[in-house]
């Protein structure tokens, strides 16, 4: 579109993007345009809120632009006079989505007025007249004005003018100068059909990179996200390309685009249509994100109604997934078949393959049927998986020809048996990490998958509405697997642990099953632990595979719990964890299990830090199960540790002063920064007035974020906690984790990780400082005055709907630490939210020993380990529901917008 735009102000036509004039100065013809337009769209609105088909209301839409058009058109040559000798010169060509009649309410309108070589000075008025009247008119047009010879060369050097034209309509004018343009496009189009099928996939693979590479994100872009309308386009761009014809019926026709394919496009089209045109004319403007609220909205108004565990959005998304997967393989499948292949490695294949059997040929990129093998994979589920467990042994792709056959065969048959046969390769193909993501991918591609595990069959395309998960579960599920497998190529723990466990079989199918209960009434891990019991009888298990199994799936949220929300440097706590586990390979299991599944659920979300927690917690409770001999010996590094932190003061006065330090210095802080900022830490503490406080700020790039530290006396204010809290969110600080600590003497050493929402990266030096003095000020007030909490513009996070809301939960756990009440408290994050909840503790008379803080994205879990303000455990049931409800109250009050001190 920018192109067109920029070539009509080039040529000194009026810019297509120019104000429109007001009415008081416009030609009848222009106001009659404008009203018919007005009414026809208003017409249109009622057609399509009474039910009309998407694509009948575009096509309609189209012919309201096309009448309007051609009446502008033709007043303005009465007009200008000559009309005869002018149309004979120049044809009207709509293209893009108005050549292709599938024009939305609101979308762009492309017209390029095509002309005869040497006519552009007498058409010149023309194109400027008709520009001016069709945005008069209230139309978003783009422009062109072009030679036949023009288009052709732009067409073929720019891919997007390519499939721009490769849409294009005749309308009005010259039917033979049209006639001749179109002939020579098609020409052009097939002589270089392979470059253009190249630079329009590589467009397309740039726009899905910006506007999302899966079809299971939950909010997603009707047209630009992968499986929505533009990979339907796609398909017909490469078929003008080899067949100089873009209509999937005529594609179908010609034996190009297979007959099942043709009605799942067409079906998925007229779906995405109806969506697109209700968002149109909801907004009142061109708009193509399916935003979560636009997704309960329509949910409702389509009538899902929702079942026990499934919410009616998320009925209504798992159709709209459904068209959208079918979309991208079939489109995948298209471009595969259609691509050209290296002719070299062909010649060369026959040379460098071997055979396996007399039925597979494994070549240097492929593994392929021979006609034997062909024969043997047509029906026969366990052949197909034959072949992939080959293909994953070999480490090689499936090639088309091969895949093509398997796929027709498949998806002609109503049923498929699983017999133990098929069962044992499936089992096999899961020992092995290689090709093993892409593997299950197109296993479930050909709803194979849910033979094999029967649960996959539930979450298909199943939308888990929150605003944490970005996948579907289905697409959950398997990213994961592929994530764990990928850990075989990891130089970190994470690759030393996943290749020691020597049986990948039950890990893997553990990674694949470990969500398959959601969507149901049950806690989604009590029904997974019941379906994997089930998967394990149907694959014909092991006892004892089918209890690990059991386990990992049942367990596979507890280490994450663990590990971000409870005190692992507490034995109590790792102790019993270990003794939940059982054995050292189940506890490999359920880490990679663990890891893999955070990092499947969107970017980043498996951080620096929460991963150096769970190495933790693995490292301590593999001790415990396999003696000190497994894994790094916790207590020697911690040791090792405080040498090195006494080593750094050698030189300091009062070395018992560090000595009782050292031997209160929180692992936290030893195993997870540098000796030397734990050492300059301490030596600022050891120059502390007991009426003072030191604060300092460190930018850490592996986690894009500041980390801020503060000492002080406890006896310098009361309630320290909420007081830091308070300042560091009253300057535009997102808290992500907190973590406090005693040390001897009276000191407390309190450490917080937090986004500066003022700036992107790494803030400025002054800024750490304004900070500090900010943290330090906040200790020091007497009156403790509430701060202010300031709205940035763009901080807020998006506005989530009720229904995608975690509720608020505030919970107490009384079990798990010996000397403490453990305070678990879930919410919708808010600002001004953590300072109220830490005021009110507070005020609730509680000391805060230790603490973890967590945001994921709009939903926070904070966690609290408290006493009372005498030391003891809180133990009186009607103490517990006060707190309960105090900070149940308290967050309420934030929710409302009523918190003291939100402005």
């Amino acid at each position: 579109m920018s192109v067109v735009r920029t070539e009509a102000v080039a040529r000194g036509l009026p810019s297509p993007e120019r104000i429109a004039m007001p009415a008081s100065s416009l030609r009848p013809a222009v106001l009659a345009a404008r009203e018919r337009l007005a009414e026809g769209r208003a017409k249109l609105r009622k057609q399509h809120d009474e039910g009309s088909p998407g694509i009948q209301v575009c096509a309609r839409l189209t012919d309201l632009v096309d009448t309007v058009l051609l009446d502008l058109y033709e007043a303005a040559l009465s007009d200008l006079g000559d009309a005869e000798e002018l149309q004979s010169k120049m044809a009207l060509v709509p293209h893009g989505g108005y050549g292709r009649r599938d024009v939305a309410p609101f979308s762009d309108v492309d017209l390029m007025l095509l002309h005869a070589p040497g006519a552009e000075d007498r058409l010149k008025p023309l194109a400027q007249r008709l520009t001016q009247d069709l945005v008069d008119a209230g139309m978003q047009l783009g422009f062109a004005f072009r030679t036949p010879s023009e288009a052709c060369t732009l067409a073929m050097r720019d891919a997007t003018i390519y499939t721009s034209l490769a849409e294009s309509r005749f309308l009005g004018g010259s039917v033979s100068l049209f006639t001749r343009f179109m002939a020579r496009f098609r020409k052009d189009a097939r002589r270089r059909a392979p470059r253009l099928i190249a630079d329009v996939e590589h467009a397309r693979r740039e726009e899905r990179a910006k506007f999302g590479e899966t079809v299971y994100l939950l909010c997603p872009n009707i047209k630009r996200t992968r499986g929505g309308l533009r990979d339907i386009q796609l398909v017909r761009w490469i078929g003008f390309a080899l067949h100089g014809e873009s209509d999937l019926d005529a594609l179908s026709r010609a034996g190009a685009l297979a007959k099942e394919d043709f009605h799942k496009l067409r079906q998925a089209r007229d779906f995405l249509l109806r969506l697109r045109n209700e968002l149109h004319f909801h907004t009142g403007k061109a708009s193509d994100i399916f935003s979560k609220e636009e997704q309960i909205r329509l949910a409702e108004v389509y009538g899902y109604q929702g079942s026990d565990g499934v919410l009616p959005v998320e009925q209504f998304m798992r159709d709209y997934f459904a068209h959208t997967s079918e979309v991208r393989y079939v489109t995948s499948n298209f471009i595969a078949g259609v691509r050209p292949g290296n002719s070299v490695v062909g010649l060369l294949a026959p040379i460098f393959s071997h055979q396996v059997e007399g039925d597979f040929r494994v070549g240097p990129m492929h593994i392929s049927a021979t006609r034997r093998g062909l024969v043997k994979l047509r029906g026969d589920l366990a052949q197909v998986l034959r072949l992939m467990d080959l293909a994953n042994l070999y480490d090689k792709r499936i090639d088309h020809a091969t895949w093509q056959a398997i796929r027709e065969s498949m998806m002609s048959r109503s049923s498929l048996e699983l017999t133990s046969q098929a069962a044992h390769r499936f089992l096999s193909l899961l020992s092995q990490p290689a090709q093993l993501g892409e593997l299950l991918r197109r296993l479930h591609q050909l709803r194979v998958l849910e033979k094999l595990v029967p649960a996959m069959a539930h979450a298909r395309c199943l939308l888990q509405f929150n605003e944490y998960h970005k996948y579907t579960v289905d697409e959950h599920s398997i990213r994961a697997v592929q994530i764990a497998a990928g850990f075989q190529q990891d130089d970190g723990v994470l690759g030393e642990v996943y290749r020691s466990i020597k049986d990948k079989r039950i890990l893997h199918l553990a990674i694949l099953l470990h969500d398959l209960g959601k969507g149901f009434a049950e806690d989604h891990s009590d029904v997974g632990e019941r379906l994997a019991g089930e998967t394990a009888a149907h694959l014909g298990l092991l006892e004892r595979d089918a209890e690990i199994l059991k386990f990992l799936v049942h367990k596979h949220l507890v280490m994450s719990h663990l590990a971000q929300w409870r005190d692992i440097d507490d034995d109590s706590v790792v102790v019993q964890f270990a003794v939940d586990v059982g054995s050292p390979e189940v506890l490999k299991m359920l880490f990679i299990l663990t890891c893999a599944d955070l990092a499947a659920v969107g970017p980043g979300v498996l951080n620096e830090w929460k991963l150096s927690l769970l190495i933790r917690l693995f490292r301590r409770a593999m001790r415990h199960l396999a003696g000190d001999g497994a894994g790094q010996d916790f207590d020697e590094t911690l040791s090792n540790r405080r040498c090195e932190l006494l080593d750094l003061a050698v030189a300091a006065d009062d070395q018992n002063w560090w000595r009782r330090q050292a031997a209160s210095f929180p692992a936290s802080y030893l195993l997870d920064r540098p000796p030397q900022a734990n050492a300059d830490d301490l030596r600022r503490l050891s120059r502390l007035d007991k009426q003072d406080a030191v604060a300092q700020g460190r930018y850490l790039p592996s986690r894009s974020a500041v980390e801020y530290t503060i000492g002080a006396y406890e006896t310098i204010a009361p309630g320290i906690f909420h007081r830091l809290c308070g300042a560091l969110s009253g300057r535009g600080n997102q808290i992500l984790w907190a973590d406090i600590q005693s040390l001897a003497d009276g000191l407390v050493l309190d450490r917080f990780c937090v986004h500066d929402l003022d700036y992107q990266g790494e803030p400025p030096a002054e800024r750490l400082e304004e900070v500090s003095r900010a943290l330090v000020g906040a200790l020091k007030d007497p009156d403790g005055k509430p701060p202010t909490f300031r709205r940035l513009w763009g901080d807020e996070k998006p506005s989530v709907p009720e229904t995608g809301r975690l509720p608020t939960r505030v919970l107490i756990d009384n079990n798990t630490a010996d000397v403490y009440t453990i305070i678990d408290i879930f919410a919708h994050d808010r600002i001004g939210l953590l300072y109220a909840i830490t005021r009110k503790i507070f005020e609730l008379g509680l000391s805060v020993h230790v603490s973890r803080i967590g945001t994921h994205l709009d939903q926070v879990v904070d966690v609290f380990y408290v006493t009372e303000l005498s030391g003891r455990k809180i133990a009186d049931e009607s103490r517990l529901e006060e707190i309960r409800q105090s900070l149940l109250a308290a967050i309420e009050r934030v929710e409302s917008g009523a918190a003291a001190g939100v402005s």
